[in-house]
């Protein structure tokens, strides 16, 4: 099942709207990224598991 994250679920002094779908690896990955290089966290194992505890399931769009 593919996972996502969305920053709108996250407030943010940017108001971020980003929404990272896919493999729950790239999410994790990408969210991280995203997360230290645009809302200033810093990127540590900490982050990323917070990060994976915050995973949706992603609905599937198609048949």
């Amino acid at each position: 099942m593919r996972k996502k994250i969305d920053c709108r679920d996250y407030p943010s002094e940017t108001n971020c709207t980003l929404v990272i779908a896919g493999e729950e690896e790239e999410v994790v990955r990408a969210a991280s990224e995203h997360a230290v290089s645009v809302h200033g966290h810093t990127d540590s194992p900490e982050l990323r598991e917070q990060i994976r505890s915050s995973l949706k399931n992603e609905m599937p769009q198609h048949a």
